[in-house]
């Protein structure tokens, strides 16, 4: 992961590079963190300053999900599909969730897309 004010470009999935966007907020809050721990040019460390593997996030979800009273089927991959959702929802544009989801093809990221019964187009028409 490379960081730079106000993004990360994140090496994920068969090696696709992802351009994540930072709020400045927690842009701050990275910052003033790597002040406290230089010695790892790593975010998200281990106990011992090591690169913190997915299989620790995992558990992590996990264990958290299971203390909160909350499904036990959440995972990394749920948190993914939820926040393509919620951005969909909220009016993000297919072909930039496309690029933020490093999906090769728009048709996979349209399988985050629900037609919902109380909704039409012409409520984005200015009658």
């Amino acid at each position: 992961m490379q960081i730079t004010p106000g993004k990360a470009t994140v090496f994920g999935k068969g090696s696709k590079t992802r351009v994540v966007i930072i709020p400045p907020r927690l842009w701050r809050q990275v910052v003033e963190f790597k002040q406290i721990d230089r010695a790892s040019h790593w975010v998200f460390v281990t106990i011992s300053g090591k690169q913190m593997e997915r299989s620790i996030v995992h558990r992590m979800i996990k264990r958290t999900c299971q203390r909160s009273g909350v499904d036990e089927r959440v995972s990394c991959h749920w948190l993914r599909h939820s926040h393509a959702t919620h951005s969909l929802e909220a009016g993000c544009n297919l072909r930039l969730l496309q690029q933020s989801l490093g999906h090769a093809s728009v048709t996979t990221t349209e399988k985050y897309l629900h037609i919902s019964p109380d909704k039409g187009s012409s409520q984005y028409i200015d009658f």
